[in-house]
């Protein structure tokens, strides 16, 4: 559990993060590489005094990035690459940051230009998926009664919660307790939300089956259909006053709201 004063901190962790997220998006366009994303985006970092928490994370090989950059089919852990962003495409950025001491973390899918109905129609889903979560803090109740509703509201408009994949807690280190899962199960460890409790909601919705699969690269993770998936995270603060988005911008701006 955190402070008022921890909490403070990862404000201004959370702020520097969501301005970081503005460089990415700035550059999302057809023709640029997710490699350029990428270098702007830890220079931005790096620039700032903080440290990109992705970069060298452990696996059968260290995360070579700053940034998961995951486009159309790719869920999450997207490795950045010479490949250039095409017209219709849609792009989740992921990010990661570290600012004295306190860490936050959170993502968002764009569209690459004019994209088809159903892309942007899972885009909307998935961004409501997260804005119902922060919601639902406020009422002070257990995890899995958020995690219901949202896997609830997904499927009803036709797509697919993955389960393999979770939110987390998070506070000096990028991953703590408790794990965060976007689907209901009785056999699932739960929590319930209270005051000083700061978490990761990270909805990855599919717009087919749930079913993923890893890339020989060690670290994409693809819808094993190859229909495309969508990604929207805030770090997030429960307070005597309600939830508080830590990672929206200085002035209350940001996705998911």
């Amino acid at each position: 559990m955190k402070s008022l004063k921890d909490i403070h901190q990862m404000r201004e962790s959370g702020i520097l993060l969501w301005q970081t997220h503005q460089v990415a998006r700035g550059m999302i366009q057809p023709g640029v590489s997710t490699k350029e994303i990428d270098r702007a985006v830890e220079d931005f970092i790096l620039a700032n005094q903080a440290i990109p928490l992705f970069k060298g994370v452990p696996g059968k090989v260290p995360f070579p990035a700053a940034t998961c950059i995951s486009v159309n089919q790719e869920v999450v852990h997207g490795i950045p690459s010479e490949r250039k962003l095409a017209e219709g495409d849609i792009i989740s950025v992921d990010i990661g940051i570290k600012l004295n001491g306190w860490c936050t973390d959170a993502a968002v899918t764009y569209p690459v230009g004019a994209v088809d109905e159903e892309k942007a129609r899972l885009l909307q889903v998935t961004e409501e998926c997260l804005r119902r979560a922060i919601h639902l803090l406020g009422e002070k109740t257990r995890w899995r009664h958020i995690a219901r509703k949202i896997q609830k509201y997904a499927e009803s408009e036709g797509f697919s919660v993955i389960e393999e994949l979770v939110g987390h807690g998070i506070g000096q280190s990028l991953w703590e307790s408790p794990q965060v899962p976007n689907y209901y199960s009785e056999s699932l460890p739960d929590f319930r939300i209270r005051p000083g409790l700061v978490i990761a909601i990270e909805p990855m919705i599919n717009m087919g089956k749930r079913d993923i699969r890893q890339l020989s690269d060690h670290w994409t993770i693809v819808a094993r259909d190859g229909k495309p998936s969508a990604h929207f995270e805030h770090t997030v603060a429960v307070t005597e006053n309600g939830p508080e988005v830590l990672t929206r911008g200085p002035n209350g701006e940001g996705w998911a709201l």
